[in-house]
């Protein structure tokens, strides 16, 4: 009920970004869908079937992948002071976030389930434009089984929401190493003999040195300890000056991938894979390197984002460029791994490209759909991303607003921000593109 009043009463564009989570659950489910109705329609070749079956399971990550981007952007399941006592902690919020997740994906794959009716002529309205198309891809002839049918609509759902809890879920506070360093330099003190004026330092009250560590309010050298944090969140923005931990193993697994492409790609007698569209990869490791290669984009992404954010400030910065790559710095866990995923798309999307010149098949329908599915999930999520960013930030924008900045500067610091985005994820797409398609096209 919490989740159907939060769902309810939500903003505007909080519904707008739960709407792209809709249009996504019901594209993927309409796909499982089309997979079933492959399966009845061509009982005597199951191993096409289960092929199709399996490659739905690019556009359910990437549906996945978008509702973890949209839940960790809504402000109604935020955790605030003063929750816990209502009993909405950090474990109850999650929990809503993966009902609301839910409740959207189920209400696409209902419309999926309508969608999938109407096309085969079960339910009443016009007639299906496309003659003989209903009986080959659909199977319009054949009965649907009703426990194969909800199980498939329901994966949808149960992934979601199931990612959704996985990326939200509690996480302990980690102590930062000054305040550490505090409280053992106040252990340290409670052990030590009273002076003779009575005045000691067990009870943390003869020196300003023990009124520090002794209420854990301070740390050493009077600055203030910084509270708990959670390091291990990844969409939290990180200091200015800390990079991300995942730019060398983002690296260590693109090198893998490629490097796994290469090897399968240039063995002869291995069993050849179908691809969507009709194309063919020399192997079924090849497909093991794409993915590979995808995964290394997404962990590296944080970590360029940040290398390119001080790249800006390199060289004696002016004012526009300091601030354009504090800020690149500063949201680099925040829009980086979105932006890896983008360019894993891209890249992928352009290696297709230029096998499918080299084919002689078409894409269908279905392909064109799961294409434009995953490629729009990717584009959804970064802008989800960047939109919370900005808002995270407007506190920052009005403080320099209200110092006299003038609004072409920090225009000028969005534009540069998103230019060097550009000129550095770009090149890196299409080379890495050309590296993947290298071993399926000679």
């Amino acid at each position: 009920m919490l989740a159907l009043r939060l769902t309810r009463v939500a903003h505007p564009a909080v519904q707008l970004r739960r709407l792209t989570v809709v249009a996504a659950s019901t594209g993927t489910g309409f796909l499982l869908l089309c997979s079933l109705g492959h399966a009845l329609g061509h009982p005597a070749d199951p191993s096409a079937a289960l092929l199709r079956l399996a490659w739905c399971a690019v556009p359910l990550a990437a549906t996945a992948y978008l509702a973890v981007a949209v839940a960790r952007s809504d402000p109604g399941t935020r955790p605030r002071g003063g929750l816990s006592a209502l009993g909405l902690g950090p474990a109850r919020l999650m929990a809503v976030s993966a009902a609301t997740t839910a409740l959207s994906c189920a209400f696409g794959a209902l419309l999926a389930l309508l969608l999938f009716l109407w096309l085969r002529g079960d339910l009443p309205g016009p007639p299906f434009p496309f003659d003989g198309a209903p009986h080959t891809v659909l199977a319009a002839r054949k009965r649907l089984p009703v426990p194969g049918t909800l199980l498939l609509l329901a994966t949808v759902p149960a992934v979601a929401s199931a990612a959704v809890a996985a990326a939200l879920r509690p996480r302990e506070p980690k102590t930062p190493p000054a305040r550490a360093a505090g409280t053992a330099r106040g252990t340290a003190d409670d052990d030590r003999e009273p002076h003779a004026d009575g005045n000691g330092t067990a009870g943390g009250s003869g020196t300003a040195e023990g009124n520090r560590t002794a209420g854990g309010s301070e740390a050493v050298d009077g600055r203030p300890a910084a509270a708990p944090v959670a390091d291990d969140d990844p969409g939290r923005p990180l200091p200015p000056d800390r990079s991300p931990t995942g730019l060398p193993w983002g690296i260590a697994v693109l090198a893998a991938g490629l490097t796994v492409e290469t090897y399968a790609g240039g063995t002869g007698d291995a069993a050849r894979t179908v691809l969507p569209g009709g194309l063919t990869a020399g192997s079924a490791p090849v497909l093991a390197g794409w993915l590979l290669t995808a995964v290394g984009l997404a962990l590296a992404g944080p970590g360029l984002t940040h290398l390119c954010g001080r790249l800006l400030q390199a060289v004696r910065p002016g004012a526009v460029r300091l601030l354009a790559g504090r800020v690149l710095m500063a949201e680099a866990g925040r829009i980086g791994s979105p932006l890896g995923v983008l360019c894993a798309v891209a890249s992928a999307a352009f290696a297709m490209i230029a096998l499918h010149g080299r084919a002689s098949g078409r894409f269908g329908p279905l392909t064109a759909l799961g294409a434009l599915l995953v490629a729009g999930c990717a584009v959804a999520a970064l802008v989800t991303a960047a939109v919370e960013a900005r808002q995270l930030r407007g506190g920052t924008t009005a403080a320099l607003r209200r110092l006299g900045a003038p609004a072409t500067v920090l225009r000028s610091a969005a534009a540069l921000r998103s230019a060097a985005l550009l000129a550095l994820f770009a090149p890196l797409t299409w080379a890495i593109a050309t590296l993947a398609a290298l071993p399926l096209t000679r």
